[in-house]
C-alpha cells in the first residue's frame, strides 16, 4: 500500500548510482568534451534521477537518467548557441606513448565541431548505444532524421579523421 521504505528506496537508487555511474560520465563527456563538466552534469542528472526515483520503475532508471543529461546539455547547447567552431586541428606528429590520448581528444573534438544535431545523434547512437527509434524518441525527432544525422556525422569525422592522419603522416 505504502511501498518500499526510504530505507529499501535509498539502497536501490545507490546500487543504481554503483553501476551506472562510470556509463553516464562516458556519455556526458562525449556531450561536454570536458571531465569537470561531465561530472558536473552527471551529478545533477543524479540528483534529479533521486527525486524522482519512487515514480522510475528500475528498468527504466538508466534511460531517464541519459534523457536527463541530454535534455541539460541541450540547455547548455542553446545557452552558447552563439559560439561557432571554427578552427581546424594542427597537423602535428602524435608521440606513440600519447597516441591513444591524443586521438580520444581529437575525437572530442571534431564531435565538438559537428553541428548540434549531428553530434547529439553521434554520440547517442555509436557512444550511448542507443537504437534509432530510442535516438528518436529521446530527441524529439523522427528516425529518419537520426538516419541522416548519424550518416552526415560519421561522414563528416571519418572526413576528418582521414585528414588528421595525412597531417601525420606528413
Amino acid at each position: 500500500m505504502f511501498g518500499p521504505s526510504k530505507a529499501t528506496r535509498d539502497a536501490e537508487f545507490t546500487a543504481f548510482v554503483a553501476s551506472a555511474q562510470q556509463p553516464l560520465l562516458r556519455m556526458a563527456y562525449a556531450l561536454t568534451g570536458e571531465a569537470e563538466a561531465a561530472r558536473d552534469l552527471v551529478q545533477e542528472a543524479l540528483t534529479k534521477t533521486y527525486v524522482a526515483w519512487g515514480r522510475i520503475r528500475s528498468d527504466e532508471a538508466m534511460a531517464y537518467t541519459r534523457r536527463i543529461i541530454v535534455n541539460q546539455r541541450i540547455d547548455t547547447w542553446r545557452k552558447t548557441r552563439k559560439e561557432t567552431v571554427t578552427g581546424t586541428l594542427p597537423d602535428t606528429a602524435v608521440d606513440s606513448r600519447e597516441g591513444v590520448a591524443d586521438r580520444r581528444d581529437a575525437l572530442v573534438r571534431a564531435l565538438a565541431a559537428l553541428p548540434e544535431q549531428q553530434r547529439k545523434v553521434v554520440v547517442l547512437r555509436h557512444y550511448a548505444d542507443m537504437s534509432e527509434a530510442h535516438v528518436a524518441d529521446t530527441l524529439g525527432i523522427s528516425r529518419g532524421a537520426v538516419k541522416s544525422a548519424a550518416s552526415r556525422g560519421l561522414a563528416a569525422l571519418r572526413q576528418h579523421a582521414s585528414s588528421t592522419e595525412e597531417g601525420l603522416l606528413r
